[in-house]
């Protein structure tokens, strides 16, 4: 029995499923092709078999998290700080900064082990995923979420989640060199049957009717059922030499392979390795490395930091000097603040999750607020990706129209109606062309959207919708089923992947496929040519298929029909532009002609027609097959070019694809947080050019609103864009923001144009070919449902919705992350930058023996540092997003989140704080205390020691609550914490009070740790014995008026930032792709009577009518 398979059954067969029939297998298994599990059995077989994992796959080590708390600089100061106080015999201050390494080793283990298990459990959403046929659905789930039984769908790209026996396979073909080591892929045959006999001497590669766990698809598609999973695949069965880890380049210790230096090379890089992944400088996000980095300075400053105690002391290091060297090593090291930064981020991740976003590098969450331009995808990411053949042109028949259709699965919703090709008048267009004009030229002036009057309205729905009335008039009759027509059902079905059929039990319909060709499909059922229909009742066989490629655009099948003559036919779909070059004739029957010129300006101007309407069109072609498929068995594949030749044009389909609701509005989001949209598709420069007017990618009438330099670029094919130069696209005014008929090396070249210009972007990409593009992007965007495995192995966050709203979600989701790292360093560093202030002043204060007395005690830090300052730190990283998120351009990668910003708030708020603690202790100890510092008062209490201890107490309680007030000042960089929203007018007290309420976390850690003085001050022993501070009264005064003096100073400083514009870089949002010209794209904010926006009130400017400015 397998290590895995403790406590559960065991997945054992009469035979090896690979000699076993397919119907056999479905007995035993309980499930069937045409519906999968039900649910019921889903959930009985994953508590029967258990996940289909590998043991020890992908967990987190207990071990490694502990010594990265070990290692930790931080931990590395408190334990010199615990050597020292038992070096100087101080028992009670070691006993504690002993129990607080503990303390804060423990809980720091704790959280980041939850945490690390928390990631793994997000990052797993985005692993191998696998498409499965459960109760007549299909499903996309992680691929340890396959049980057996599972009918699982594979194509070109994916990861095979599992063992699987094939039943049905075309062209299908896997790479298995994972298991048997031939680089060569093997092509599967569902159709192989082995005998019993042959079941012990068939070896894993030669099992033609299995495909194995971890192999990936290289060619073809598939279909089969999950036989084994976990450790019972073949995999698992050698799963200890999967385990191994690569090591990096250069780190082989081979003299023979390397020359005589590289063992001790290697072995000096390894070392290297070694210690930086200890120390955490070689590992993690850039940001983790970065401060980790800097956790390693801030040792070295706690270090000089003691150097320099010892030296105003002139090197007579006693036991006090030493304890106040002890103390300054503490002050400088933000103890929590690697815990708060890695709790951050599991948070982050959550709330991506929420958002439908999985994120699979953890550095994506840095780098997405940073993005500046996003290139995606049109279908099913700008566009719902329900698709419904609204039209087909048949040439010399007519055209076909499709109303009143409002379910994409369903055949029988909506009628067809045949009518004549329409004609465009080009007087009417020329006029609507001049009105529209005029009116973009208004709005451009005017600076406001506005609806366009009825009557351009009407002329433009009757070119969207021609002759709708009449087509409703004439719904009553059904069309009749034509030769013509026939034919281009046939090939349109047959030259198809998705499968439409009625659930009879629950009375709907039910689709399985890519969006277009369920669309074609629906249309073929409609008139009963469905390809289950063409394929049993009439007989047709598949010979061969010829799977859609990028580079091609376009699909081939092979056919045999069931006639008497058994004759051979292939069908073809694809682009337009390249399915029209391999015909040459056109039409069937009486309507069959040469290809002219004139007959290929007819297919192109009604291609044209119908992609003006934002409809995506595809060519329907077929010929007569080569002779060679009737003498050659199915796997003999004939090569495609002697396949795809000679076709004859059957005619056109224009798909709709409605942009979905929420585009427009994420496209307008952009805009105003100073980021461009870029429309790669591979769709008609037409049908992409209507979908980005209609989202607001672009405007309706680019010449009336943009210079013509701009025009001309805006919107180009990939063959334009690709027969540019890089000098040449460099030189373009703006970089385009339409490109059609996109290939995946057109992507790749966009990224690197946009590099050029010092862009940061974000890339969509869902096939095998683009996985480049993804890796090339800075931020590479995977599709959850359409994409292949490769694609999301490839991306650094994968979109489990496939929707671009999502992308602007995590955008602002990483913004807001950004932000809210950026507050609580400052938090924690600001408290730092006091504390030090404090004591190195504090080195002046000299008792009668001539040493330093400390204002704050060395556990006074400890617990302002760990237990002050962390909770509020921890609520700072879970504020929402500012209301000017969305507002402000892109930040700078480069610099990150250590701003100028940054570092001059620190340093100003650092040093009103730590003067604000300092004048109390001089006030104290000077005023009253007649600067009596007492004797030997850094070890014991003594009456003489009172006034230094009363000091104490006062700073103590004081740094305490102005760092804690800090936590709320800090909510907005710039803005007031009595007015954080700059949008709305000036707020009275109460709106404070919602304001500091809204982050509940946040106020209780404020409330509490404000609290929490008090017992610290008054407890009898706790007080003097631990933290060398006495019982205070008439004290409170000067640290309740410092809160004051501190607000005051925090929010001086931030009214000269805002009323002198320092640090507004990037506050305000600029065209950064503009150019000598100046040219202002503000997508999203064109806007017309057709296009519905459901937020538009949101973005509306105080004072507006509703409407934005342009």
């Amino acid at each position: 029995m397998s290590p895995s398979s403790k406590g559960r059954a065991a997945q054992e067969y009469p035979h090896h499923p690979f000699v076993l029939l397919i119907d056999e297998i479905y007995r035993i298994l309980g499930t069937n092709s045409e519906t999968g599990l039900v649910p019921i059995k889903v959930q009985g077989a994953q508590g029967q078999y258990g996940p289909n994992k590998l043991d020890g796959e992908g967990g987190v080590q207990w071990y490694s998290v502990l010594m990265k708390q070990i290692s930790n600089a931080m931990i590395l100061v408190l334990v010199l700080a615990m050597a020292l106080s038992y070096g100087v015999t101080d028992y009670i201050e070691g006993g504690v900064i002993t129990a607080v390494i503990v303390l804060n080793v423990v809980i720091g283990f704790y959280q980041e082990f939850q945490a690390e298990k928390k990631m793994d459990s997000l990052r797993s959403l985005s692993s191998p995923s696998a498409a499965v046929l459960r109760d007549g659905y299909i499903q996309t789930i992680p691929s340890g979420e396959v049980v057996p039984g599972d009918i699982v769908q594979i194509k070109t790209g994916d990861t095979i989640p599992a063992d699987l026996r094939l039943f049905d396979a075309m062209n299908l073909e896997c790479d298995e060199k994972i298991l048997t080591g031939e680089a060569v892929p093997v092509a599967k045959d569902a159709k192989a049957h082995f005998s019993s006999e042959e079941e012990q001497i068939t070896g894993v590669g030669d099992r033609f009717n299995m495909a194995y766990s971890s192999s990936t698809v290289t060619k073809g598609r598939g279909l089969g059922v999950v036989v084994f999973t976990g450790m019972y695949t073949e995999i698992g069965k050698i799963a200890e030499s999967m385990q191994g880890k690569s090591r990096k380049a250069n780190r082989s210790l081979s003299a023979k392979k390397h020359g005589a230096l590289q063992p001790a090379k290697g072995a000096t890089l390894r070392v290297w390795d070694g210690i930086g992944k200890f120390l955490g400088l070689t590992v993690g996000t850039p940001l983790q490395r970065k401060l980790s980095k800097l956790a390693y300075v801030l040792f070295g400053c706690a270090i000089l930091l003691a150097i320099i105690v010892f030296g105003v002391n002139r090197f007579h290091v006693t036991n006090e000097v030493a304890i106040y060297a002890i103390s300054t090593g503490i002050a400088i090291i933000p103890e929590s603040l690697i815990a708060v930064l890695t709790i951050t981020m599991v948070v982050g991740m959550t709330q991506m999750r929420k958002r439908r976003v999985v994120i699979r590098q953890l550095s994506a969450l840095e780098a997405l607020g940073g993005v500046s331009n996003i290139c995606s995808d049109k279908t099913g990411t700008l566009t719902q990706g329900r698709m419904i053949t609204r039209k087909a042109w048949l040439p010399g028949v007519g055209i076909y129209t499709v109303t009143g259709a409002d379910d994409a699965a369903d055949p029988t919703r909506g009628f067809v109606s045949l009518g004549p090709a329409p004609v465009i008048d080009q007087k009417v267009k020329d006029m609507e062309d001049e009105q529209g004009e005029k009116f973009d030229r208004k709005r451009s002036v005017a600076g406001v959207k506005f609806e366009m009057p009825t009557e351009t309205n009407k002329q433009q729905d009757q070119r969207a919708n021609f002759d709708e009335k009449e087509l409703e008039d004439e719904s009553a009759e059904p069309v009749e089923v034509t030769p013509e027509l026939e034919s281009f059902l046939e090939s349109t079905a047959l030259c198809n992947l998705a499968t439409v059929r009625h659930d009879q039990a629950k009375g709907e319909w039910r689709t399985v496929g890519d969006p277009t060709e369920i669309a074609l499909q629906v249309f073929a059922h409609r008139f009963s040519h469905g390809k289950k229909t063409l394929e049993e009742q009439h007989g047709w066989t598949q010979l061969a298929e010829y799977p859609f490629d990028s580079a091609i655009k376009r699909m081939s099948v092979v056919y045999q029909s069931g006639s008497s003559d058994k004759a051979i036919f292939v069908f073809t779909k694809g682009a337009v532009e390249r399915v029209i070059d391999l015909c040459t004739t056109i039409g069937v029957g009486a309507h069959k002609q040469p290809i002219t010129h004139t007959a290929k300006s007819e297919v192109l101007s009604q291609m044209t027609l119908l992609a003006d309407q934002g409809l995506r069109v595809m060519a329907i072609a077929r010929r007569s097959g080569p002779l060679g498929f009737q003498s050659s068995p199915p796997n003999n594949e004939v090569p495609r070019e002697a396949v795809e030749k000679d076709l004859t044009l059957l005619g056109l389909a224009g798909l709709y694809d409605p942009p979905r609701l929420e585009t427009k509005d994420a496209v307008k989001n952009c805009t105003t947080a100073g980021i461009k949209v870029h429309m790669l598709t591979g769709d008609h420069p037409s049908t992409a050019t209507a979908i980005a007017r209609e989202v607001g990618i672009l405007p309706r009438n680019p010449a009336a609103a943009l210079p013509s330099a701009v025009v001309s670029s805006i919107v180009q094919t990939a063959s334009e864009f690709d027969g540019l130069s890089d000098a040449e696209i460099d030189a373009l005014p703006t970089l385009p923001l339409v490109i059609a008929r996109c290939a995946p090396a057109t992507k790749t070249r966009m990224i690197a144009a946009l590099h050029r210009r010092k862009a940061f972007c974000a890339m969509t990409g869902d096939g095998v070919n683009d996985a480049p593009s993804l890796q090339a992007a800075d931020v590479g965007i995977a599709m959850g449902m359409a994409g292949s495995d490769v694609a999301k192995g490839a991306a650094d966050i994968v979109l489990t919705d496939d929707n671009f709203a999502s992308i602007v979600n995590a955008i602002e989701e990483g913004r807001r992350m950004f932000d809210n790292i950026q507050k609580f360093i400052l938090h924690l560093l600001v408290s730092n930058v006091a504390e030090v202030i404090l004591l190195i002043v504090g080195l002046g204060f000299q008792d009668e023996d001539g040493f330093s007395v400390f204002p704050l005690s060395p556990l006074q830090i400890l617990w302002i540092n760990m237990l002050t300052s962390s909770f509020p730190a921890f609520g700072l990283g879970r504020e929402k997003a500012g209301p000017d998120v969305m507002r402000r351009p892109p930040h700078d990668v480069k610099r990150g989140v250590f701003t100028l910003q940054i570092l001059a708030d620190m340093a100003v708020y650092g040093i009103i704080m730590g003067t604000c603690t300092l004048l109390t202790f001089v006030i104290i100890v000077y005023g009253p205390g007649q600067g009596h510092l007492g004797r030997d008062c850094n070890r014991s209490y003594s009456e003489q020691c009172e006034t230094v201890f009363r000091a104490r107490a006062s700073v103590f309680a004081e740094l305490t609550w102005l760092i804690l007030v800090s936590a709320w000042e800090f909510k907005s960089l710039r803005w007031s914490m009595f007015h954080l929203d700059p949008r709305t007018s000036p707020s009275r007290l109460p709106r404070f009070f919602r304001d500091v309420w809204e982050n509940r976390f946040l106020f209780f850690a404020v409330v509490v740790g404000a609290a929490s003085v008090f017992p610290a001050v008054y407890i009898p022993g706790l007080n003097t014995s631990v933290f060398k501070h006495a019982g205070i009264r008439w004290e409170w005064g000067l640290s309740v008026g410092a809160v004051f003096v501190f607000v005051l100073g925090v929010e001086g400083w931030k009214l000269v930032k805002r009323r002198y514009g320092l640090f507004a870089e990037g506050e305000i949002v600029r065209d950064d792709e503009g150019g000598k010209e100046g040219i202002s794209l503000r997508q999203g904010f064109w806007s017309f009577a057709k296009v519905v926006s459901w937020s538009r009130s949101m973005e509306s400017p105080p004072g507006g009518e509703g409407e934005g400015k342009v």
